[in-house]
């Protein structure tokens, strides 16, 4: 059995390697939380011709010279004097050091015309924030929250008991839901090449909206993560414990906890060309005979595709290997994708046999800034697609996931989307308009036909003949509309009315949710409904 003290091994070695490098040190970083609502301003910079900034990890800092000119102008938009407009509720600075802080309300009410009821949400949250010197940055964040909620929602929460990116629900499958979310980031840059960073928080990986290797849907979870950027390659390593329901068909059960390993590396080749390498390994807290684990420093190894066997036996340490590019086609326009491999068998893999193990998934996207050259009128249209039983594995404990939530893509596998996105920035409004259509497969008759990645893969029907959109054939609609009145940028306090509709439907019958929704809100948390 691993000693604890093994934990700290491949931190002792790294930070001994920085103590001998002579730099300088960072400016001060910026905590800002990752949502693609507010990262999608910064695309005018992020895909010009003329930048080389690497986009594809979101590091929920903001320290690049070039990003941080077009932050302070977001921060500051048509600033005046009225201080409760412009500033943090507490806002000091002294010898070097600065701090923040700030209530957070968060009330939403809206009508779902397909029930004829009202729905409502209810947070109250408070954040601090600052930095000490020009190397260390702090952030917390904490909110108390209670809503009635549509009902796809609902269902999706009593059938995981997790409030969808947010924590696990309290309510023990009653109808209205309370839940509390909390955040925290320490960081520490020694010099400017390298930083570390401890938290409960997200990482986003891709340019896109969604992500087939780590996205932002899931619960935040406790991490250990060190970000190295040299010239044009920036490297990340990231360690992290999650929890895991111990039977998934029982919400509201015991769980498991399993240790997620990560590391990605990415290169920008050049001004228009990015290509980056993802690995991750899921291991359970326990093996087989129910013994503790513990943290595995043969899985924290720092270098990329170390362990790719992990791929192609049951190995109970799980691996997903993935590709990320990124092509800027021309100024403020690029073509971006992914593609990860979850499982791999030759034969199966280049027959096209629709073996259950040939478990892979690939995006395609298209996104730019200022359309027709009108500032601030951002674009995104984008694919994803994922075969049947990729993110799941042979075991319940070992899938891709996080508090009963995909890391990847909200749809699990088995499924194709396309999701089309516009937004626009003027002074102090944003206005947003989505258009989602999915197809995907659930599982019918009490099989598992590969949607449901807490099921293992061992009990699918067929081991040959799969594929995309088997079981019950579903057809998914989503739209949005939505604008915002950005009353305080710093902590994006903002009045907002929007409506949406969603349809699910199959074989054995048709949810339909039309909403119109009103709320004061403030954070940045990207809070998703379209799943």
């Amino acid at each position: 059995m691993r000693t604890k003290s093994s934990i700290y091994i491949p931190l002792f070695i790294v930070i001994t390697l920085i103590l001998k490098i002579n730099g300088t040190a960072y400016g001060q970083s910026v905590y800002q939380p990752y949502s693609f609502d507010f990262n999608q301003k910064f695309s005018a910079d992020l895909y010009s011709t003329h930048t080389r900034i690497l986009s594809s990890v979101k590091t929920n800092f903001i320290d690049d010279s070039l990003l941080k000119h077009t932050y302070d102008s977001i921060m500051n938009v048509n600033s005046g004097r009225n201080r409760l407009l412009n500033e943090h509720l507490i806002d000091v600075k002294s010898n070097g050091n600065t701090f923040y802080g700030e209530v957070l309300p968060d009330f939403e009410i809206g009508r779902d015309f397909s029930g004829g009821r009202s729905v409502w949400t209810t947070s109250l949250g408070a954040q601090i924030g600052g930095t000490i010197g020009s190397k260390f940055t702090y952030y917390a964040s904490f909110y108390a929250n209670r809503a009635a909620l549509p009902d796809y929602v609902v269902d999706n929460i009593n059938t995981s008991a997790y409030i969808p990116g947010q924590g696990k629900d309290r309510s023990l499958d009653h109808y209205i839901k309370d839940w509390d979310y909390t955040t925290f980031d320490l960081s520490y840059t020694p010099i400017k090449y390298i930083n570390f960073t401890l938290g409960k928080d997200k990482t986003f990986i891709g340019d896109g909206y969604r992500s087939l290797m780590l996205s932002d849907f899931a619960s935040n979870y406790p991490f250990f993560k060190i970000t190295a950027t040299i010239g044009n390659v920036r490297y990340m390593s990231m360690y992290a414990y999650m929890d895991n329901p111990t039977n998934p068909s029982v919400p509201y059960g015991p769980t498991t906890g399993k240790w997620a390993y990560f590391q990605y590396i990415e290169w920008n080749i050049n001004k228009r060309f990015t290509l980056g390498l993802f690995q991750n390994v899921m291991e359970a807290d326990k093996d087989a005979d129910g013994q503790k684990q513990g943290f595995n420093p043969s899985l924290a190894s720092p270098f990329v595709f170390l362990d790719p066997l992990d791929n192609i036996d049951n190995n109970p340490a799980k691996n997903l290997l993935g590709l990320n590019a990124k092509l800027k086609v021309f100024n403020k326009a690029i073509i971006y994708g992914q593609f990860v491999l979850n499982e791999f068998h030759a034969a199966d893999f280049y027959s096209s046999d629709g073996a259950v193990d040939n478990k892979s998934g690939y995006q395609i996207g298209f996104r730019g800034a200022d359309m027709f050259n009108i500032k601030g009128l951002n674009y995104l249209a984008e694919f994803n697609t994922a075969r049947p039983y990729t993110y799941s594995s042979f075991n319940q404990t070992s899938n891709y996931s996080q508090d009963g939530q995909p890391l990847a893509d909200p749809f699990g596998a088995n499924f194709r989307e396309w999701v089309g996105i516009l937004n626009y920035s003027v002074g102090r409004f944003d206005f947003k308009a989505e258009g989602d259509y999915a197809l995907f497969g659930l599982d019918i008759n009490g099989l598992d036909y590969g949607q449901n990645i807490f099921k293992p893969y061992t009990s699918a029907p067929n081991p040959l003949g799969n594929y995309i959109g088997q079981g019950l054939r579903t057809n998914f609609y989503y739209a949005e509309g939505k604008v915002d009145y950005i009353v305080n940028p710093k902590y994006n306090l903002r009045v907002e009315l929007g409506g949406m509709y969603r349809n699910e439907k199959n074989a054995e019958g048709t949810q339909k949710t039309p909403l119109l929704l009103f709320g004061i809100k403030s954070s940045f948390r990207q809070i998703y409904s379209d799943f």
